[in-house]
């Protein structure tokens, strides 16, 4: 799988005029590398395998609603250093400076090699701000082939040793309900049958080698992943399109996506987008691993379905 950097090698930002930063941003010019911050590591290919589980709209004339799609993936994801500060000039503070990268994602399925998903996009460091007021945070930019696009912010945090990995499920709830808990499974399998490997469906794809305990706690595919490795330290990325804890973000859709009120949710309005991604040390590796674990939250049908996707990643 080949994937080519997204701007030409000679291409440099260049603020015109240059942005007199203050003294605190303007000395950390002296190490060009700690202007990217948390995302420095990121820079270069990565590749790896991982789960996706998705609840795909089905036409309400087969006489269901739902088509629960499970796959085994491989994946290629490079980041680009974008050269140069991107500048964004303020009026009610100073101008500030941006410094980010490039980044494009490529999912496939590994057992048919069928091609899941691609996704250009851009992340950023940002500079603490005082108006508005806010911390140093990272933002993903990303566009989705499907038509969907996503400005997603959040934090940064260091550990000394491993990530704090949870449980999470993909069990559908009614829009303006607070999502299930992984311990309602059972009660809801009953009603969304798909879940259950062992209930056979013409409203499943299911990629050889997808596991039961997968479908109940996709996690558990990077839970495993490092299970008896010793990570000695992880940068923790997390963002949300959620206006908290950092204002500003969203998703937007196409109008096929988004079409309809009744029932709400048009044919697959992707609603909210978090994700969390883990850059790790890991003794004995010589280079750093990437684990990430992002939730869509799709509208269709007076229902909210949770769509995940999670990975392991190496840095080639």
């Amino acid at each position: 799988m080949s994937v080519t950097a997204q701007t030409d090698p000679d291409f440099v930002f260049k603020p015109i005029p240059e942005i007199a930063e203050p003294p605190e941003a303007a000395a950390a010019q002296a190490h060009p590398a700690s202007r990217l911050g948390p995302l420095e590591q990121l820079a270069g290919t990565w590749k790896g395998e991982g789960f996706n589980a998705i609840w795909r709209p089905h036409k309400l004339s087969t006489g269901q609603d739902r088509f629960l799609e499970l796959n085994l993936t491989n994946e290629t994801l490079k980041f680009t250093k974008i050269n140069g500060p991107i500048p964004n000039r303020g009026l009610l503070m100073h101008d500030i400076n941006m410094f980010g990268l490039t980044y494009m994602q490529q999912i496939a399925e590994k057992a048919s090699g069928a091609g899941l998903h691609i996704e250009p996009g851009i992340w950023a460091h940002v500079p603490p701000t005082s108006a508005p007021k806010e911390p140093s945070t990272v933002v993903r930019m990303a566009s989705i082939p499907h038509g969907t696009t996503i400005l997603a912010q959040g934090t940064s945090k260091t550990l000394n040793g491993g990530p704090e990995i949870h449980d999470n499920n993909i069990l559908p709830f009614g829009i303006g309900s607070p999502a299930p808990h992984n311990n309602q499974f059972g009660a809801i399998e009953g009603t969304f049958t798909e879940l259950n490997l062992s209930v056979p469906t013409a409203f499943r794809h299911k990629s050889a080698g997808v596991t039961q305990q997968m479908v109940k706690n996709p996690n558990s595919v990077l839970q495993d992943a490092i299970a008896g490795k010793n990570v000695t330290h992880t940068v923790a990325l997390h963002v949300t399109t959620l206006h908290a804890p950092v204002r500003g973000g969203g998703t937007a859709n196409t109008a096929f996506l988004a079409a309809g009120a009744n029932p709400p949710g048009g044919n697959a309005n992707a609603v909210q987008v978090q994700a969390t991604f883990w850059i790790e040390t890991v003794a004995g590796q010589a280079k750093p691993q990437l684990q990430y674990t992002q939730l869509v939250e799709l509208d269709f049908n007076g229902l909210r379905w949770p769509h995940v996707t999670v990975a392991t990643l190496h840095k080639q």
